[in-house]
């Protein structure tokens, strides 16, 4: 007897979902970027990937998170804003104060202890993982022994790239 194939998801819904609750992350902080800034006793904890696609973070910090970081919003915060697909905020750090700007897609996780409310996101890739995701999947660059060069032609599209 054949086995049936399982359904290919050609709607995504897993990554819809994951779109969506992000736009809770979005919602709650366009509501603290109001000038009466987070009501009540909520404040956020917001864990991203430091190196993730898209995200800013001066060279001292991301020296300090080479990898994830969790920023409080809470009473000290600066110039929040946000935008459709990511946001931006000022902090301090030392005294400092640093401007950190990230996708929705690079946040892993965002915390309201005051109403211990929680989303969690799987981790984005890193350019890192991308970079060599691209490299495991190029082949060997070596021609062939018999000087035969009819196979496919790879082209890199990292010279394209900005940096």
């Amino acid at each position: 007897m054949a086995q049936e194939t399982p359904p290919v998801d050609e709607m995504h819904y897993e990554q819809l979902a994951q779109d969506a609750l992000r736009g809770v992350i979005r919602s709650a902080l366009e509501r603290a970027a109001l000038p009466d800034g987070i009501p009540g006793g909520h404040h956020f904890y917001v864990t991203f990937k430091t190196r993730a696609p898209g995200v800013s973070v001066p060279p001292d910090i991301l020296a300090k998170y080479p990898d994830e970081m969790t920023v409080v919003l809470q009473h000290q915060y600066w110039d929040l804003k946000v935008e459709p697909t990511k946001f931006s905020v000022m902090l301090k750090f030392g005294g400092m104060p640093k401007v950190l700007a990230m996708p929705y897609t690079a946040v892993t996780r965002f915390y309201d202890p005051s109403v211990q409310f929680l989303l969690q996101f799987e981790a984005p890739a890193t350019v890192e993982e991308i970079a060599a995701e691209v490299a495991a999947a190029e082949p060997d660059r070596t021609p062939p022994a018999d000087g035969d060069d009819d196979g496919p032609k790879v082209v890199s599209l990292d010279q394209f790239r900005k940096k």
